[in-house]
């Protein structure tokens, strides 16, 4: 062992976000092996994330490395061989850190908030406050959530605290990127919040009044969740079951909608249902790309679409059944839509094979409402 000493002890890297239940299942199963784990946010390290769609051809998280040996998400973990698992777990902790091991962040550096400023930076923070409750009160295996024992964190009072700041933010003058970043950040803060002060709904009226009398005070005017979703972030169209567009045309909400509805949000806001897609903190730097990132993960995984070549039908989330409109109208515009935003993978070739025989069937996969507090689980 003497040609070791000197060198960095082996180690398993994590690559995660903040409040991510796959990335808490996938360290609890690491913290049982007893085996030394780094675990890297690339929430507030983005610029790793081009190098880890390159060295693991995955946009999602979890994504874990055994010293150099590159594993894959969670569930790739979990299904690991028990022998192969105990070689892993030598290789740690008997070999050294390799110099071609995956990236870490570079010390002292992270996003933050630093040089972002006004609604931006605000959104951030709470997004982040409300992150770092959310992750603390996470069980171990990453299922459920203590919205109860959130709500009794002295964290959350200071977090409402900075939430009244809101209704001073200066909306008109925010760039489309920063009205992105902004509502899809107050947005799923706001869900959280509003799981914390009224409970999770566990019914369809109750969901319904949920999302049409959650509010926050913003910029001197009230915004529902159905007000962000569908006033703001899809250019004032109807939403689910609703009769009428959010804002008239007098509403001085109005002006603060984006021209068009951006298809991509349906990716990044989560409605704390556990068919919803995960959720993390957008910035309004590239947040475009951002965007797509969440869409490429969310088609990847299984509860965002499946292809069967056998039958040649592809079964997509309700999402793209509620918000068909969003996504061109048609099935046929819709799987065009799928197929541009689907990351290269095996999944992408089958659904092109699929779509080059013809006669394609689009289906919808049932949708989990179920919520991932503690207390209903």
């Amino acid at each position: 062992m003497g040609e070791f000493q000197g060198c960095a002890p082996g180690r398993v890297t994590v690559y995660s976000v903040q409040g991510c239940s796959q990335c808490a299942q996938a360290k609890a199963v690491l913290r049982r092996l007893e085996v030394p784990v780094r675990d890297v946010d690339v929430g507030r390290h983005p610029e790793l994330r081009t190098r880890l769609k390159e060295l693991t051809g995955s946009v999602t998280v979890p994504q874990i490395f055994f010293n150099n040996v590159h594993v894959g998400g969670g569930i790739d973990l979990q299904k690991l061989a028990p022998a192969e698992l105990e070689r892993l777990v030598t290789l740690v902790k008997e070999q050294p850190f390799p110099a071609d091991a995956p990236p870490l962040p570079e010390e002292n550096k992270s996003t933050g908030t630093g040089g972002i400023d006004g609604a931006a930076k605000l959104s951030l923070l709470l997004r982040e406050m409300i992150l770092k409750l959310f992750s603390e009160h996470l069980s171990a295996d990453g299922k459920t959530v203590d919205y109860e024992g959130m709500s009794l964190n002295p964290a959350f009072e200071r977090y409402c605290e900075l939430a009244i700041q809101l209704q001073r933010v200066e909306l008109l003058s925010l760039s489309r990127e920063e009205k992105l970043a902004f509502f899809i950040n107050i947005y799923n803060a706001l869900v959280i919040h509003g799981y914390l002060r009224l409970g999770p709904p566990s019914n369809i009226w109750q969901r319904y009044r949920f999302f049409n009398y959650v509010s926050y005070f913003i910029g001197g005017e009230v915004f529902t969740l159905q007000d962000i979703e569908n006033g703001v972030l899809r250019g004032n169209r109807k939403g689910v079951a609703q009769l009428r567009r959010p804002f008239s045309k007098s509403d001085p909400r109005l002006q603060v909608a984006l021209p068009d509805a951006e298809p991509l949000v349906h990716f990044a806001l989560n409605c704390g249902a556990k068919g919803c897609p995960p959720i993390k903190t957008y910035t309004p730097q590239d947040i475009d790309s951002q965007l797509r990132t969440a869409a490429e993960a969310f088609l990847g995984n299984d509860s965002g679409c499946v292809v069967d070549c056998e039958k040649r039908e592809v079964r997509l989330s309700q999402i793209f059944k509620w918000y068909k409109a969003d996504f061109g109208g048609t099935d046929e515009k819709l799987l065009s839509w799928v197929l541009d935003h689907m990351g290269e993978s095996p999944k992408k070739t089958s659904l092109q094979d699929v779509l080059s025989a013809g006669k394609t069937k689009v289906s919808f996969l049932p949708y989990d409402w179920s919520s991932n507090s503690i207390h209903s689980a």
